[in-house]
């Protein structure tokens, strides 16, 4: 493969790196241009905001808008659009740049929001709908734009490129996972369970302050930096027939081939935990009201293994060790869950789900980290297009599992998940012994 970097392992070039601050300032801007690791700040922080309520919200989907499932089919018609838009989101991302493809991103999350303050089939739908389109454009422009900064910020400063992207994704995902803990904080601070058992207080007050937080988190994406990649205006997308051989060129990578099946697990584990630990294992031990504790105590999960992990990638080497924790943990909750727990009263039977969230969240937390950084080392020259494949399988499987779960037993879910790890993690330790030479990863 391309090794342009260099033919190091990346675990050989991160130990001669040593204390080389990956996340320091240029010693020259040139023109006085914000710094990369700057930008990393401001666009993790922009996340921060806008995910601390949607996340908040999307866990709350399941348990309070349940007349007609109406917030489990709301969520399988956002991801099913998801899935479909993110197909063509790779060159809709190259035409706006990455930073209007962020902004443009986070107007649906606002609609989802303003939807769920009066929520109706009239309302919810044309809005999941819309978020669908603009979520693939925003996950694909955070991709392309983070690994652009994350190269930049290597090759200015004389760093290893494995090393720097598994640090700069550490921080944009640790940041990240901290919206649960931010949103689902809030949640639990203003819901209420109501008197009748079957219905919260201070929904409308709870979504107003979300849409507070979006407002700020929009702010935020305009003040990036501009950052327009090389060849945008090159005449890739001048047919339909173009543009689709653009999109599907990484699907002809074997490498591609074999990380699909963790893309998809990826997007199986999450979903998960949002349509069916926060309402088959949560709900019922805490009440609705405790759904937002108990996604605390995963996010907070997730943010130290998304830092952690983030700072041990160097290569595929290390991918592989820290991919293997995640999925090992994974692993030990799905068989508990399909062996041995039932809800229990008590102390004991309330810390049971926090416990589980928390092992969860090390897994997420793993899965985010790894898969965006080994796709930003070995797709560099087709960013965009291997962001949205990511998206692709990823918005699939979570529509797989909002379609699925309010049909099939939880005891059927777990099969099917522990299936799916299985499957996905021998693909994934495949990929390890047959790229050829692996330490020509891009280090």
């Amino acid at each position: 493969m391309d090794a342009r970097g260099g033919h190091r392992d990346g675990d050989e070039e991160a130990a001669t790196a040593g204390a080389t601050p990956l996340l320091a300032a240029p010693a020259s801007l040139g023109s006085g241009r914000r710094s990369h690791a700057a930008d990393l700040h401001v666009l993790s922080a922009a996340f921060l905001f806008v995910f601390s309520a949607y996340s908040a919200a999307q866990n709350l989907e399941t348990s309070v808008n349940t007349e007609g499932d109406l917030g489990t089919v709301s969520m399988g018609i956002l991801y099913t659009s998801f899935t479909l838009f993110a197909v063509a989101a790779s060159p809709v991302v190259t035409w706006l740049g990455s930073k209007r493809a962020l902004v443009v991103g986070t107007s649906g999350y606002v609609l989802f929001i303003l939807a769920n303050l009066v929520p109706t089939w009239y309302t919810m739908v044309p809005a999941s709908l819309y978020l669908g389109f603009t979520a693939s454009i925003i996950w694909v422009g955070q991709g392309t734009y983070l690994t652009s900064a994350a190269l930049s910020h290597a090759r200015d400063n004389n760093l290893p490129e494995g090393q720097t992207l598994g640090s700069f994704n550490g921080e944009f995902w640790g940041m990240f996972a901290s919206t649960q803990v931010i949103g689902n904080l809030i949640s639990l601070a203003l819901l209420r369970d109501g008197k009748d058992g079957g219905s919260v207080t201070g929904k409308n007050l709870l979504f107003v302050v979300f849409l507070g937080c979006m407002i700020v988190g929009i702010v935020l994406m305009c003040l990036l930096s501009k950052r327009d990649e090389k060849g945008n205006n090159a005449p890739t997308h001048s047919s339909f027939g173009a543009m689709m051989k653009y999109i599907v060129a990484p699907l002809k990578d074997r490498r591609m081939i074999l990380i699909v099946p963790l893309i998809a697990y990826s997007g199986l584990q999450q979903a998960f935990v949002w349509a069916v630990f926060t309402k088959s294992i949560v709900t019922p031990v805490l009440g609705i009201s405790g759904v937002g504790g108990a996604m605390a105590i995963y996010g907070a999960a997730d943010v130290v293994c998304s830092l952690v992990a983030g700072r041990l990638t160097s290569g595929l080497h290390s991918a592989t060790s820290i991919v293997s924790v995640g999925a090992i943990l994974q692993a030990v909750v799905l068989f508990w869950l399909l062996l041995f727990y039932s809800p229990m009263g008590g102390l004991l039977g309330a810390a049971v789900p926090l416990f589980i969230g928390a092992l969860w969240g090390v897994g997420d937390g793993v899965l985010n980290t790894q898969l965006s950084a080994l796709l930003g080392l070995l797709f560099e020259d087709v960013k965009e297009a291997a962001f949205a494949q990511l998206k692709v399988w990823q918005s699939g499987a979570i529509a797989v599992i909002f379609f699925l779960s309010p049909n099939i037993t939880l005891q059927a879910m777990l099969i099917l998940m522990a299936t799916a790890l299985i499957v996905s993690f021998g693909s994934f330790l495949l990929l390890t012994l047959v790229v050829e030479k692996p330490s020509t990863v891009r280090s």
